[in-house]
Order: structure tokens, then sequence, then C-alpha cells
């Protein structure tokens, strides 16, 4: 899998610090600057220390299994910003690479929030999703065809561990999955709209960002 993060620092140069830092016992493949440059960190074939304690679609040891992409931003803690366009171009470029190189489905492009939703929130509801979607580089939030299946909460949350969240804190995973999906109203709440969107997920060939 590809995991999205940001740095959550003040500066891209205390970041790139802390990554080289073996005492800090972090590291990603890749960090991408605001400017759209591109460092490479680790080879994609060696773990970089970027998940920690997380888990996606059954799989629990995720830097055994993914490369890790940092992105520069403050984050939350700092001033979170919104990701310039050279940037995310980068970060496109990037992804589609690394998509093509391991044959990564678009479902197993995912942000740090969404493999760890009880202790991260990166890279946030500011991330531009909805323009790698529309590449096929990563899932898209459904438009088309909604229904609302009316789950109760404990059908919502089976749905979303079906999916490939963690759903041990129940109010951390919905609001992990409105903050990629529904980002304009992340309130860890169970509705009718979010209902529709994981349903529209599920389905073979989920329709939208167009």
């Amino acid at each position: 899998m590809i995991v999205l993060h940001y740095t959550g620092m003040e500066t891209a140069a205390a970041a790139l610090a802390r990554l080289r830092d073996p005492a800090a016992r972090v590291s990603a493949h890749y960090m991408v600057d605001e400017d759209g440059s591109v460092i490479r960190l680790v080879g994609e074939d060696r773990r970089a220390w970027h998940a920690g304690a997380a888990h996606w679609r059954g799989i629990g040891d995720v830097n055994s299994a993914s490369v890790g992409i940092e992105i520069v931003n403050p984050g939350h803690e700092f001033g979170y910003r919104a990701f310039p366009d050279a940037q995310v171009e980068a970060v496109i470029r990037l992804v589609a690479a690394i998509k093509d190189r391991h044959a990564i489905t678009r479902g197993n492009v995912v942000g740090h929030s969404d493999i760890a939703p009880a202790r991260k929130r990166d890279p946030g509801e500011l991330f531009p999703w909805a323009r790698l979607a529309r590449l096929r580089l990563a899932l898209p939030r459904p438009t088309r065809g909604l229904m609302d299946p009316q789950w109760p909460e404990a059908g919502f949350l089976l749905a979303l561990e079906r999916f490939g969240y963690d759903v041990t804190k129940p109010m951390a995973a919905i609001m992990a999955f409105q903050r990629r999906y529904r980002p304009e109203l992340i309130d860890g709440e169970m509705d009718a709209e979010c209902r529709m969107l994981l349903l529209a997920l599920l389905l073979p060939r989920p329709q939208g960002d167009d």
C-alpha cells in the first residue's frame, strides 16, 4: 500500500532532520516539499518506520507492506494549510509511479488517519484526494447511485471494518472515514450520508469525483 502523511512540523528542514535522525526512530521512503521537490530517504524495497501502530485490511504490520510519503505541511498543531499545487502535482507523479511499480490498487492508497484513526489526522481534510481519484490513483468520493442501507451503528461499523478500518474506537474510525470521504463535516456521527458513501465504496466500482 501507499501511505500519505503530512510532516506536522514547523519547517521542512526540521522534518527532514528528524526523518534522517536515527535516534528519532521514524523514517519514510519519500518527502515532498511545498515547492514540489522530492527527496528519497529509504529504498522502496526496504522497511521505513512511518506508520507506527496501524491496521488496514487485515494487515497489522503496515510498515512491512507499504511505501510511506511525507508531505511537508505544518499540520493541525502548527497552522494546517492547503497543499500548494506544485506539491500536489509532485505527489501525484510519485504516487502514480509507485502504484505502477508495485501494482497497488487504488483502495490501498491511504492516509495515515485511515490506518491509525485513533492516533492520527494526517494528511487531513485539506488534502485534495479528489485530484488523485480523478486520475484513478485513489478511491473517489462516491456521487452516483447513492442509496441509504439504513444500517444501525453496529452494522455501519461492521461495514467500515470490512472496508479496511480499525473500528476498535468507533468514533475515531467514523471521523477518519469522514475526514477522507466527507471532509466538510467531521463530527464522528454516523448519518445517512456516511452510510450511503460507505455502501457505494464497498461496491466493485465506486463512481464519483468527476
